[in-house]
């Protein structure tokens, strides 16, 4: 008899073991980070537990004509997909960061990252599946980690890539988002909608959450890579990616440009910068006038994801 027992002593401490260590694989706000493409150690708690910062899933709109809360100046992130334009206030998103939704039929994913300031936009198709996100409460590199809620595979705002679970390694495909005033976007898009501060959640949209941080240097998070301090670490920058090739436009520059537009080249490809400085916007167009996808951010953002960048400098 003592055999069999024996036997079932060790099979019960395997269990055991293995149950152990399944425990200790889900090691961050409930997401198992096992097989992660980056280091666990470079995942971290931003504060607030998963879905703490709740993203919008049924959004509504209102007529630009109806949107008293904003003033001229207020920042929004504006997007247009085949003749409809959208206007997110980072008044809302500062609260939320991230916005569900469908666009001319099309599934997207508004995103903004307060601690980075990056406003980006996804869609929401993968390969076979429509995905919907939430905010998971991790951060890397001090930039949000989101999540999908048909896999709780995490993904990197910046990245655009899931660094976890049963998606890692898999890209979402980036759509063109502006970061610009009110102003300036009811010009170019006089009948866009308006997101409403009717969101379902009791925020208080006057105030942000995030008082003062853009004028300090202190990042509230690690990163990896130091960026240089020839500029503010918050200092705006304009970032385009073209292959293995990365460039940042910082907005101090493009402030001394003097001109609207001018060309440049990056990896081998002619592109024309924009350049508003009363709306104290950017954005690129290519060799045939098509608005391509770059990243808005802080400057120690661009720089920790991509410390290999050339900088513009205006002549």
């Amino acid at each position: 008899m003592s055999k069999p027992l024996s036997y079932r002593w060790i099979g019960g401490l395997l269990l055991c073991l293995w149950v152990f260590s399944a425990a200790e694989a889900v090691t961050r706000n409930g997401f198992l980070l096992d097989g992660a493409t980056v280091p666990m150690d470079d995942i971290l708690r931003g504060g607030p537990p998963r879905d703490s910062i709740p993203a919008i899933d049924q959004p509504k709109y209102i007529a630009s004509s109806a949107a008293d809360f904003l003033t001229d100046a207020d920042r929004i992130l504006g997007i247009e997909i085949a003749g409809e334009a959208r206007a997110f206030p980072i008044k809302i998103l500062d609260w939320h960061e991230i916005v569900n939704d469908r666009i001319a039929d099309q599934a997207v994913m508004i995103s903004y990252c307060p601690l980075c300031g990056t406003g980006m936009a996804f869609s929401a198709q993968v390969g076979e599946r429509e995905l919907q996100f939430g905010v998971s409460g991790l951060l890397y590199q001090s930039d949000v980690l989101f999540y999908d809620r048909e896999t709780e595979s995490l993904w990197s705002q910046i990245m655009g890539q899931a660094v976890s679970g049963e998606l890692r390694g898999q890209s979402l495909t980036g759509l063109p988002v502006f970061h610009t005033s009110w102003a300036d976007w009811r010009e170019r898009y006089p009948h866009t909608l308006v997101l409403s501060t009717e969101t379902g959640f009791s925020r208080d949209y006057t105030r942000s959450p995030y008082a003062g941080y853009t004028e300090t240097r202190r990042l509230y998070f690690r990163v990896n890579h130091k960026a240089p301090a020839t500029y503010h670490p918050k200092e705006q920058v304009m970032g385009l990616t073209i292959g293995e090739t990365f460039k940042a436009y910082p907005f101090s520059e493009l402030a001394k440009h003097g001109q609207t537009a001018f060309e440049d080249t990056v990896a081998g490809k002619k592109i024309t910068v924009h350049w508003d400085d009363t709306a104290r916007s950017a954005y690129v167009t290519d060799a045939t006038g098509q608005t391509l996808v770059t990243t808005v951010s802080f400057w120690f953002a661009w720089f920790t994801f991509h410390p290999e960048t050339a900088v513009y400098k205006a002549s």
